[in-house]
């Protein structure tokens, strides 16, 4: 058949999408990414070439509504929430599981259409980083950190089957730094291959193994088979799925830890050569090298992609458009590049006349519990954003605007103090020396000026991996006078894993001393690359 292709690079997103699972289905590819705290989640990705991808759908809107994941009474679920899910098509039906860890739950959904809509059940268990496989009428889930186990499932997936397989079947015992997990596993050729994450024994490095067996009740055999980073900061690429296209062409998309922007999804192309036994295995990229530079066959010349992130005049109702368009428009009516940073309460947030209006109920003393905060993921290598505030009907104590949404940030908008508004600009780093540890607190004022009116424009910029070549870092500005000032402080940002997550763009509203001030926001517009 004639070929057209596609060109382009890695990383192929270049913005968080890490733990990826990959499959085809009907001439189309499909991923699914880890969404953690962030609601809607299980955010399922589509694609016609492998390197330029699209908002797809959501699995889920809420998950349990727990106090946790709704922001109440103190509690989150940060660097929780859904991890590792893993994606399937078997016989017309589409499958997810995932655990939640902040519920401890395996979470089974399934759908007769990717876009849904998606049922959702429970596995009995807890099965960390887990992989679906059916097989021959059965079907398993394979799992587990350091030890990776092997469980049979009853014909309901509800739960093990009893008297079912279940064995250990590869273990990375006395590794110090990571042992295998993200457990992917497949048939292919008739033989049973399961791919893994770990780190090198002898320092900090992600690397990709791959074990593989004649039978799920013979012993798997493998070690390591990709090793490299794509001279980012000794990172490593690992842990994805793999995919089979037209042609016979495989490929798999594993991560790359690219510091505060996030874990960026890499493409590599895999070949199969045969051992010394005439089995097959895989062979990643060029020698075990990825490439830069990606050249991949176009199943759908001339589609226009959507963008993972943009630009946003508030200017349509969410409740119509969540009924009438909801791949577009799937975060609960918002534009489907919006997450909330946990269960949104849809009483204390909408659109009005073209503006974002968000209201406290509660008080909090930073933006990590602030609710209804709405994010989008950053892009590598730079970024920036910019939004104009209407602080009219805030209270003393309140606080509205823009920030980088991580566990250290940056925030510019409004204050209101004794009665005036101020334009703020105020950073906050976490200095415990945990970087499992959520901060508290408020952030340190950097600056802060009167503002004669009521509204004020503002920007985010943000520059990863700059001159310096290990430094992410973040700027804040305000337009005066139809010109943007940017502000000479830098804030630096870091990947943490209170959060767990890349940083993004956040619209906040919090209130520090009485709850029930309201912020408006209009015209968010996501701006050139500034490198």
């Amino acid at each position: 058949m004639d070929m057209t292709y596609s060109y382009g690079s890695n990383p192929i997103t270049k913005t968080d999408y890490p733990d990826p699972d990959v499959i085809f289905a009907d001439g189309v590819f499909y991923l699914i990414s880890t969404t953690m705290h962030f609601l809607p989640g299980g955010e399922i990705l589509r694609s016609y070439d492998l390197i330029n991808w699209e908002h797809c759908s959501y699995v889920f809107d809420r998950l349990d509504s727990t106090d946790a994941q709704r922001l109440k009474d103190g509690k989150y679920i940060y660097g929780k929430g859904m991890w590792a899910a893993t994606l399937r098509y078997h016989e017309g039906t589409f499958y997810v599981v995932f655990v939640c860890n902040d519920t401890h739950k395996t979470y089974l959904y399934r759908a007769n259409a990717v876009e849904g809509p998606w049922t959702k059940s429970e596995i009995e268990g807890f099965y960390h980083d887990c992989s679906l496989l059916f097989d021959e009428g059965r079907a398993f889930l394979v799992y587990g950190n350091t030890d990776i186990w092997l469980t049979e499932l009853n014909e309901n997936l509800t739960g093990p089957k009893e008297g079912g397989l279940h064995r250990l079947i590869v273990s990375d015992k006395g590794n110090p730094n990571l042992g295998y997990e993200g457990s992917h596993i497949y048939k292919i050729f008739g033989r049973y291959y399961l791919f893994l994450i770990h780190s090198r024994r002898d320092m900090w490095r992600r690397t990709e193994a791959c074990f593989s067996a004649d039978s799920l009740e013979g012993e798997f055999t493998g070690g390591d088979v990709f090793d490299d980073d794509l001279g980012f900061r000794n990172s490593g690429i690992a842990q994805g799925g793999i995919v089979e296209g037209p042609e016979g062409v495989w490929h798999s998309i594993m991560f790359r830890d690219n510091g505060a922007v996030g874990r960026v999804p890499i493409l590599v192309p895999i070949t199969w050569e045969k051992d010394e036994a005439g089995k097959p295995y895989p062979v990643f990229g060029e020698s075990g090298k990825a490439s830069a530079q990606l050249k991949e066959i176009n199943l759908k010349p001339g589609y226009e992609y959507a963008p993972l992130m943009g630009s946003d005049d508030f200017d349509y109702d969410p409740a119509v458009k969540f009924a009438s368009d909801k791949e577009h428009y799937g975060t609960f009516g918002f534009k489907s590049f919006w997450q909330f940073n946990h269960e949104p309460d849809l009483d204390l947030v909408g659109i009005d006349s073209g503006r974002l209006w968000i209201k406290t109920d509660k008080t909090a003393e930073n933006i990590f519990h602030a609710a209804n905060t709405l994010t989008q993921r950053m892009e590598f290598p730079a970024d920036a954003a910019e939004i104009t505030i209407d602080g009219s009907e805030l209270n003393d104590g309140d606080h509205a605007g823009l920030c980088t949404f991580q566990g250290n940030y940056l925030m510019v908008g409004i204050c209101k103090e004794d009665g005036e508004l101020y334009a703020e600009v105020a950073s906050y780093t976490n200095d415990t020396g945990d970087i499992w540890k959520l901060g508290e607190g408020p952030a340190k004022t950097v600056r802060k000026t009167r503002l004669s009116g009521n509204t004020l424009r503002v920007s985010v910029s943000v520059v990863f991996n700059d001159e310096r070549g290990d430094v992410d870092a973040a700027y804040a500005g305000i337009c005066e006078c139809a010109e943007y000032k940017e502000f000479p402080e830098e804030h630096k940002l870091s990947f943490r894993l209170d959060h767990f997550t890349g940083c993004r763009f956040g619209i906040y509203m919090f209130s520090k001393k009485v709850s029930g001030g309201m912020a408006f926001f209009s015209k968010y517009v996501k701006m050139p690359k500034v490198q």
